[in-house]
């Protein structure tokens, strides 16, 4: 390779790098003295396009305001709100807010090079959803920087990732806050009849996808049957068409949860593949189909077992829905969430308080509203 050719790869990485350095960047709040108050931001990124991690802290800062904490949603841009999913959430802009070191800020484990960013003096906490892509813009060098301050504490979504954060951080308090299914939107429905309809996301594992599914087209087997690509869709959308389809392909890889095939099993789908770790504590063989990651023989078995079982009994393969919908609706609700996060901000010190108008605060409480 010529010097000029290396010259411009070095520089096309260094845009590369910097662009990614850009993005991982948490909002810039401003820092003031404390009044006593402990409030609670959760320092979110302003994705383009749905992200499942930003709708969970929409989820958390209106369970705890409903409990009574002055919670906010803080976007890096004044104006920026969430819009594929329905929410009155608190939300405020960087530019608009001030913390103190009486605050907590809550953020991503997305920002964790760039943690030395924040305002010294406020509890940080690391909400760390992605628990295999803690260290995607960490040099191996830097690794142990995430141990220790400015990080108070670690939460995280599910069993596997919280074995994992212990083992990596040992020095750090790592808790568990379950996940949760809205029931008001995921649910198995009317207990119409399924037709002969497969759903999988089609923005997962593509060229795995499009392998297995030449795999079955090759074979002859689903005939007759409709591959359904979940893509582009609201959540109302997506529950919709789940709720059409007696079976769901999960191609979750390296999840710190495995949202998608959860919504899958709410909306009474039997799900077959891949549980990306995150999700092995739902994937029950009683009621969906695991698959070992990679195994492409073993999956393209699977799916045609699910279509066989459903064709030659469809209520049965039904029922093993409904029982996985049951299941994980249990599991998954927002009461153990709101049991989860108000135990664990009680840890910190913090109690619920009046909210009022100020920066960050955002109107009045979920509780008020729903008076």
């Amino acid at each position: 390779m010529s010097a000029a050719r290396r010259a411009a790869l070095r520089a096309v990485n260094v845009a590369r790098r910097a662009r990614d350095d850009r993005r991982r960047t948490p909002p810039q709040v401003r820092l003031g003295r404390g009044d006593g108050r402990r409030r609670i931001f959760y320092l979110s990124p302003d994705p383009p396009m749905p992200r499942g991690g930003v709708r969970v802290f929409y989820q958390h800062v209106d369970l705890l305001r409903a409990a009574g904490f002055d919670a906010t949603v803080v976007h890096c841009r004044r104006g920026y709100r969430a819009g594929w999913f329905a929410n009155d959430t608190a939300v405020a802009g960087a530019p608009d807010v001030t913390v103190t070191p009486d605050d907590v800020l809550v953020v991503p484990e997305y920002y964790g090079g760039t943690l030395d960013r924040l305002p010294a003096g406020p509890t940080v906490v690391v909400l760390n959803q992605g628990v295999y892509h803690t260290f995607d813009a960490v040099d191996v060098a830097d690794a142990a920087a995430l141990v220790g301050p400015p990080v108070s504490a670690v939460l995280t979504v599910s069993e596997d990732s919280l074995d994992l954060l212990r083992f990596t951080f040992a020095g750090v308090p790592v808790h568990l806050v379950r996940p949760t299914l809205d029931r008001g939107v995921f649910h198995p429905g009317d207990g119409a009849p399924r037709g002969r309809r497969i759903a999988y996301a089609a923005n997962r594992r593509a060229d795995e996808s499009h392998h297995l599914r030449c795999v079955l087209e090759a074979r002859g087997r689903l005939a007759g049957w409709e591959l359904v690509p979940i893509v582009g869709m609201s959540e109302a959308e997506v529950a919709d068409t789940m709720r059409s389809c007696p079976i769901f392909l999960s191609m979750n890889e390296r999840e710190g949860f495995g949202l998608q095939p959860a919504e899958a099993m709410a909306c009474g789908c039997f799900v077959v593949g891949y549980t990306g770790q995150g999700a092995r504590e739902f994937f029950d063989p009683r009621y969906s189909a695991p698959v070992p990651d990679g195994a492409l023989l073993d999956y393209a078995r699977a799916v045609e077992g699910a279509a066989a079982a459903f064709e030659a009994d469809p209520d049965a393969l039904a029922r093993r829905g409904l029982d996985a919908s049951a299941a994980l609706l249990a599991r998954y609700d927002e009461a153990g969430l709101r049991g989860d996060l108000v135990a664990f901000f009680r840890s910190l010190g913090l109690a619920p308080a009046a909210i009022d108008d100020g920066a960050g605060a955002a109107g009045p409480t979920v509780a008020d509203r729903l008076r």
